[in-house]
């Protein structure tokens, strides 16, 4: 198992120092991320906290999951890889108008 967590339905008003006091109570916090919207540069309302060992991170998932932290009941499981995204943007269908994002071959 893993010990980086993910943590989702956070409170926009968390921060990284309350996500590393809450779970500190059930081992070593290596490290935590919230993550931001680049446009704005609020937080989008999830995170990672990353345990120091695996036994840590499941004792946390266990102790945090479902647990009201700023009156939001927090989601906690062991994070996955990100996945690989292909290049290019949205664009949207091409019947639309939209590019479809990416590069476009001529014919």
């Amino acid at each position: 198992m893993s010990n980086k967590l993910f943590v989702g339905n956070l409170s926009f008003n968390t921060t990284e120092n309350d996500l590393q006091d809450a779970f500190a109570a059930f081992g070593t916090v290596t490290e935590t991320n919230l993550m931001m919207d680049r446009m704005t540069n609020r937080p989008r309302g999830f995170g990672f906290v990353t345990m120091s060992n695996a036994e840590e991170a499941q004792k946390a998932i266990e102790g945090m999951n479902g647990k009201d932290m700023d009156g939001r009941a927090l989601t906690v499981n062991v994070a996955r890889p990100r996945e690989d995204r292909p290049a290019g943007g949205g664009g949207g269908r091409r019947e639309f108008g939209g590019g479809g994002g990416g590069r476009r071959e001529r014919y």
